[in-house]
């Protein structure tokens, strides 16, 4: 038989729209849509995500401004015009503490026959906090001295030569003082042409730190008949009785670094310095 009635109109999703559910489509420059309750129809030509709205622009160049949301059609269809997620912009580089950029994955070099050596414990302390990362990489060791003095008896043991080279960082390195005494006298020594000695102007590397980090215009001048670092305790007010408050006093000098910002530009070029020198064959 004939089905003169049809098929049954309550068979199938009978609930949806003849256009479809309405669906999140973001709002794109350059897709055409119309606007359900205006019949506006134009191209998108502006989306203010802070405002939630979308600007059309239709073909005599007429311009009208929409909520975001429901009440659109694109390509015949219901659409909620959503702003487009926004990419993250690429991440900087990241940075070590002495500038330079991280590498990342990488393991620290074997360490290499060259070696940088420094005064004291505060300066390698010093350029570890600030050099580290770059001198494992590289695979450069700091060793400290203990004074300037003993500077002849290392490089004696240690027998500088090609591929053995030796950087020196000295305080106070200033023309007539005892340092640059003994640092003349290396270098013009049998081994002058693997080691290279440069310095800072500062009394101690202390003076390095910048003093506006620990809430000075200027570190204090203290007199030559008292101790340099126990007379900066004690313009500070620290305790400054025996070693024990000396290197505390240290411990909180370098909390105050955190990058090569921190330190003084006369330090910073002459570490570079050193670590360009044992580094380059």
């Amino acid at each position: 038989m004939v089905d003169r009635y049809g098929s049954d109109v309550l068979a199938g999703d009978w609930r949806t729209p003849a256009r479809g559910r309405t669906v999140d489509v973001p709002a794109t420059l350059g897709d055409v849509v119309e606007e359900v309750s205006t019949g506006f129809c134009g191209e998108i030509v502006g989306v203010d995500r802070q405002l939630s709205t979308v600007t059309l622009e239709d073909r005599r160049l007429k311009r009208r401004t929409f909520e975001l949301g429901p009440g659109f059609l694109h390509e015949g269809r219901p659409v909620a015009l959503v702003a487009a997620a926004t990419s993250a912009a690429p991440a900087a580089p990241a940075r070590t503490a002495s500038g330079s950029i991280a590498v990342q994955g990488v393991r620290a070099r074997t360490a290499r026959a060259s070696r940088i050596f420094v005064e004291g414990r505060h300066d390698a302390e010093l350029v570890e906090k600030v050099w580290g990362d770059d001198l494992r990489i590289e695979g450069v060791v700091v060793e400290f001295l203990g004074g300037v003095d003993d500077l002849a008896d290392h490089l004696m043991d240690f027998k500088p030569g090609p591929g053995r080279k030796v950087g020196v960082l000295v305080d106070h390195l200033v023309r007539g003082s005892k340092e640059s005494r003994i640092a003349d006298a290396i270098v013009r020594g049998p081994n002058g042409a693997h080691v290279r000695i440069v310095g800072h102007p500062f009394i101690d590397v202390w003076q390095a730190v910048k003093p506006d980090r620990l809430g000075l215009s200027a570190w204090p001048t203290i007199p030559r008949s008292i101790e340099w670092k126990k007379g900066i305790c004690q313009h500070m007010g620290w305790p400054h009785r025996d070693q024990a408050d000396i290197a505390r006093a240290w411990k909180f000098i370098l909390s105050k670094v955190n990058s090569y910002d921190d330190l003084e530009p006369a330090l910073l070029g002459r570490v570079e310095e050193l670590i360009d020198f044992v580094t380059v064959d």
